[in-house]
């Protein structure tokens, strides 16, 4: 396990800093990923440290930017450490879609493919228990 998970999982209150899942759900915790990929010069610096979910951590990858599909053009992705999520997504709480508001927010969720009809159904579930948003 990464040594700074205790850190990073306590600050984003044990949910995914892209699709606010809840880690309690799943049997295993989140993974510590780079916000800016180390490949692409990012650090181990806390401050570059986001808990993601398996899902959002591998459709990730070593991505920084993706395509907003309203202009056309690649944007930065959603960052857990600079930018606040309501300003960047909403959710529908009857089907559990996630919506990007923003060209950063719709491309986030294209990119690390938050509306997958798995990740619908995990999420409405949530929405039930009162685990989510």
């Amino acid at each position: 396990m990464n040594p700074a998970y205790p850190t990073v999982a306590r600050r984003a209150n044990h949910r995914c800093e892209y699709c606010r899942a809840p880690e309690a759900v799943f049997n295993f915790p989140f993974e510590v990923e780079h916000v800016v990929p180390r490949s692409r010069g990012g650090t181990d610096d806390e401050a570059n440290l986001a808990l993601a979910c398996r899902a959002c951590n591998a459709f990730k990858y070593d991505r920084t930017t993706g395509r907003d599909e309203t202009t056309g053009q690649d944007v930065p992705l959603f960052d857990p450490r600079t930018d606040r999520w309501s300003d960047h997504f909403l959710v529908d709480l009857e089907t559990g879609e996630m919506t990007g508001t923003t060209a950063t927010g719709r491309a986030t969720v294209a990119c690390l493919r938050m509306n997958e009809p798995v990740h619908l159904t995990a999420r409405t579930f949530w929405i039930r228990l009162r685990l989510f948003p």
